[in-house]
């Protein structure tokens, strides 16, 4: 079992998945990058948590094909 995420990084992560969701892939490596573009996240921590929850939510949206 992995860590709870907050409910913070959980809706950050689906806001930046709302508005630039071509960007983002289902590699956390190109995620971290793409985030570091695209909102400048001071705190390495925040910005490799974020990029996890969002190859998360973009497994999610591919398995369900929308």
């Amino acid at each position: 079992m992995g860590r709870v995420k907050s409910t913070a990084i959980k809706t950050m992560a689906r806001d930046l998945i709302e508005e630039h969701g071509k960007k983002f892939s289902t590699e956390f490596g190109k995620n971290k990058k793409v985030l570091s573009e695209v909102k400048p996240i001071e705190s390495k921590r925040v910005r490799n948590i974020l990029a996890g929850q969002i190859v998360n939510e973009m497994k999610k949206i591919k398995q369900s094909g929308v």
